[in-house]
């Protein structure tokens, strides 16, 4: 960790404050409907809050990858690609529409390991999401950071071999380019990989462009809401291997009793997960 000088961002914190507007909320369910869970008339849906706190870089900031260069809150990148890796969300009290909502976050680890794609950096952030009536949500956000993609590496989106087992399926999605477009805009997130078919395959490897991590966790944690009939107090998740858009999605939750959860297509399983209610 020495070597980028990334152990002086540990335990710093940074605090943002946003409004869960009614614009955002209804493009938000124009955007997810019909996925999500039932909420009353003035909650706003399960997953939203991930359209808060966007990071508004100016074009000139932008990376040739569409991701700014420097976020203010996250350190340098010690290598090109970012990508979500996955989260744990503790559900404390449900967000309403137009609240006020501060976000309080704080680096708790960097570290450096090695996978089957060579070299990797995670980041953990802890945010706290909070209004006037309290805390309304915690949540652990981990970021992976990898090499560039060799030219010689496969494409990505194909099956794992440690996919989960097949669980009952509560919504089949298809995955069409506006419905990337549309959730990059929501979460105002420039990441070519969701909209630029050319760059996502040429450039990164990929089989074609790449359904967001957020979308896919939105998408898993309304199904545990209207499964279960309830929000989960807690929601964790990893990312296992990159969905590809143009595919339908299984959004796939066990009702039974282990609340765990996973998204599939035709090309294995892409996120895994469990909840508790």
């Amino acid at each position: 960790m020495q070597e980028h000088g990334l152990e002086d961002w540990i335990g710093r914190t940074f605090v943002d404050e946003d409004t869960l507007s009614e614009r955002l909320v209804a493009s938000f369910r124009a955007t997810m409907q019909p996925f999500l869970a039932a909420t009353a008339e003035d909650t706003a849906p399960l997953g939203s809050h991930w359209c808060l706190f966007p990071t508004r870089e100016p074009m000139e900031g932008l990376g040739a990858d569409g991701h700014p260069r420097l976020y203010p809150y996250l350190p340098p990148p010690p290598l090109p690609r970012r990508m979500w890796a996955g989260g744990r969300l503790d559900l404390l009290s449900p967000l309403r529409v137009d609240d006020r909502v501060k976000r309080t976050t704080t680096i708790t680890d960097i570290q450096k390991k090695h996978g089957r794609s060579g070299e990797l950096w995670f980041v953990g952030l802890d945010h706290e999401y909070s209004t006037s009536r309290g805390v309304a949500i915690r949540e652990r956000q981990d970021i992976v950071y990898r090499a560039p993609a060799p030219e010689a590496e496969p494409r990505a989106g194909t099956k794992t071999p440690d996919a989960a087992p097949d669980l009952p399926v509560v919504w089949r999605v298809s995955t069409p380019p506006t419905l990337l477009f549309r959730y990059s805009a929501l979460i105002f997130v420039s990441h070519r990989i969701h909209y630029d078919l050319p760059y996502a395959t040429e450039v990164e490897g990929y089989e074609g462009l790449v359904v967001h991590g957020p979308l896919q966790a939105t998408l898993l944690l309304n199904a545990v809401g209207k499964s279960f009939g309830a929000a989960p107090g807690t929601f964790s998740y990893r990312g296992v291997s990159p969905a590809i858009g143009g595919r339908d999605l299984d959004v796939c939750v066990d009702t039974r009793e282990s609340g765990r959860f996973h998204t599939r297509s035709d090309k294995g399983v892409h996120m895994t997960g469990k909840a508790e209610v």
